[in-house]
């Protein structure tokens, strides 16, 4: 038994792509006997819209999927990344970091050598003097904080789709500059608090997850399995956006489609249906097989 979970943000509509690892994450954990959890990742209070925490669950209940218990809101879990941060801190594993993301971007496209996440830190604040951090608060920089990572430092974990997967683990964010908890941080806290067995997500994470092996094994908190599942993409090779056509469940309905016949199209592109074949959850829950998922990306067939 293996609870999981989906955890999207609620920042617009979901579109084929969101709903297709909400699809698989529900198999998932369904197969196993175990729970499936919905937490909306909204933090970042500049994108999140109101409006998108009901049309996201709406368009979950549409496409067939439940879930266990009520719907968790990081938004008001702030006092459990708090707690995490301060033991980190306490730790004296953390440092105030003041690059702009543009120094960041500029420096990772410079590094080379081991697979590194998207992103990846290099450092650059790692040894600043008391004098060099007063000089840069002073030109009205904030400061993030950073976890203090070994250098060089390996993490490996055994992914279900992709096997053994190994990346350097860089000095992550922990709390951005404007005091938001950062991702990296919060996923972990939560999968641990919920007791989320497996994680089911997309694999442009994949690189990202040994950064969540090592801020979980820091805090002693358990460590779920993973399964990163492959993206959809456009006909362009781009991640799935609106800019490629009628992608979300609304879109469909205007071109006469309902939930059922989405919900087959994704089935059809995991190879749990004949093209056209309407299937129920049911079916599917019968069918499904992990070994047996595609490993590459599906390319959205469809732009207008």
């Amino acid at each position: 038994m293996a609870d999981g979970r989906f955890a999207p943000s609620p920042t617009g509509r979901l579109h084929l792509g969101n709903l297709r690892t909400a699809l698989l994450a529900w198999l998932f954990a369904r197969s196993s006997g175990g729970r499936f959890l919905v937490r909306m990742e909204d933090l970042d209070a500049g994108s999140v819209r109101a409006e998108h925490y009901d049309g996201q669950l709406d368009d979950l209940r549409a496409l067939g999927l439940d879930w266990d218990g009520a719907v968790v809101r990081q938004s008001e879990r702030r006092s459990r990344y708090d707690r995490a941060i301060a033991r980190l801190v306490d730790l004296d594993l953390t440092y105030p970091c003041y690059c702009t993301r543009r120094e960041i971007q500029e420096a990772a496209s410079a590094a080379h050598g081991d697979p590194m996440p998207d992103g990846a830190y290099p450092g650059t604040c790692r040894a600043l003097t008391a004098s060099e951090r007063v000089a840069r608060e002073a030109a009205g920089r904030r400061p993030a904080l950073r976890l203090r990572a070994e250098p060089g430092l390996v993490v490996s974990f055994v992914d279900r789709l992709h096997g053994r997967v190994s990346a350097v683990v860089d000095d992550v964010v922990l709390r951005r500059g404007d005091g938001t908890p950062a991702y990296n941080l919060a996923v972990v806290v939560d999968d641990a608090a919920q007791g989320v067995a497996e994680v089911v997500r997309g694999d442009d994470l994949l690189l990202s997850t040994p950064r969540h092996v090592h801020v979980a094994s820091l805090l002693g908190l358990t460590v779920p399995s993973y399964a990163h599942v492959p993206l959809v993409l456009g006909v362009d090779g781009a991640r799935l956006a609106k800019r490629h056509g009628a992608v979300t469940l609304g879109d469909r309905a205007a071109r006469g489609e309902t939930p059922d016949d989405v919900r087959s199209l994704l089935a059809c592109s995991v190879g749990l249906a004949s093209p056209g074949e309407r299937v129920s959850m049911s079916t599917l829950l019968a069918r499904f097989d992990p070994a047996a998922l595609p490993r590459d990306p599906w390319v959205f067939p469809e732009i207008g």
